[in-house]
């Protein structure tokens, strides 16, 4: 029979073991047993953030002109001086052997609109400066395709009056240089590099007037 003292302590043999020994070794083995659960959840939770290192962090492209889903600046219009914004991206996927940059409205009333198409720019690149040159080769061998305004280069924003627009800015990481000539169209590129996409990334702004 168990008694509780004043303090708090057990006193008296416990039921269902023969000695205080008997039982101290009991209690001994349950904690060994629950460090070892412990222990064991531990390594679960090690393991899965190692898996989530492991996996690398997610292909990303951003800008500085304008907020993602924000609006874009006049100036990177054709209201304004129509040059391209300025763009960056990081954590592009291994094995990346160039990229490939599509702009496009796929708002436009006759159908989607493109407004840039540029590839083959090399693996190392992370970044186009604002008011990238509208000519057919860039450096490092990057070329730039003809626009539906059949241009080549960057053609900002011109919508009809109206809601605004949206306008894409889609980046592809490919495995692969694609062999194609400057001044191709936005469907070239999409036809040279389907099965070479490693990765994607997009960052979208609207216009509108």
């Amino acid at each position: 029979m168990k008694h509780e003292n004043r303090q708090g302590e057990w006193t008296g043999q416990p039921r269902g073991f023969r000695d205080i020994t008997q039982a101290n070794a009991m209690c001994e083995k349950l904690r060994k047993r629950r460090q070892g659960w412990v222990g064991a959840a531990l390594l679960g939770v090690a393991l899965i953030v190692g898996q989530a290192r492991g996996g690398g962090m997610p292909f990303q492209i951003a800008t500085t002109a304008f907020p993602a889903d924000g609006m874009i600046p006049k100036k990177f219009t054709c209201d304004g001086t129509d040059v391209s914004p300025e763009l960056s991206w990081k954590d592009a996927p291994a094995g990346t052997q160039s990229f490939a940059l599509i702009a496009d409205d796929p708002d436009a009333p006759a159908g989607t609109w493109v407004h840039w198409v540029l590839y083959n720019v090399p693996a190392g690149t992370n970044s186009l400066p604002e008011g990238t040159e509208k000519k057919d080769e860039l450096g490092g061998g990057a070329l730039q395709g003809r626009n539906d305004f059949r241009k080549i280069g960057y053609g900002g924003p011109c919508p009809p009056p109206g809601k605004p627009h949206r306008y894409y800015f889609k980046l592809y990481a490919l495995d692969t240089r694609l062999n194609l000539k400057a001044g191709a169209t936005k469907a070239d590129v999409e036809q040279a590099m389907k099965d070479h996409v490693l990765g994607q990334a997009q960052v979208m702004g609207k216009y509108g007037r």
